[in-house]
């Protein structure tokens, strides 16, 4: 696989949203990509969470990164992180 590159608007996000640069490449690397809207990518990976979030407790932290394949590297251009 090609090497994950976080643009600087995706590695804000993974910390505003709680994610990690760990966590978003597992997802590139292991979940099924889906055909995102401008041609670009997309997949979902639910990790066990087992804590708080803005106060609430939650067991599910969902990644769902959107990124681009260029000819040399996977850019990934925001993240998404949900909480059930």
């Amino acid at each position: 696989m090609k090497p994950i590159r976080l643009s600087g608007h995706a590695h804000e996000m993974i910390g505003y949203r709680g994610a990690t640069e760990e966590e978003v490449k597992e997802t590139i690397q292991t979940a099924p990509w889906q055909p995102a809207r401008q041609g670009r990518w997309e997949c979902r990976k639910n990790f066990d969470y087992g804590r708080d979030w803005n106060g609430k407790f939650y067991t599910t932290k969902q990644v769902h990164p959107i990124f681009v394949e260029e000819s040399d590297e996977m850019v990934v251009i925001t993240v998404y992180v949900y909480y059930f």
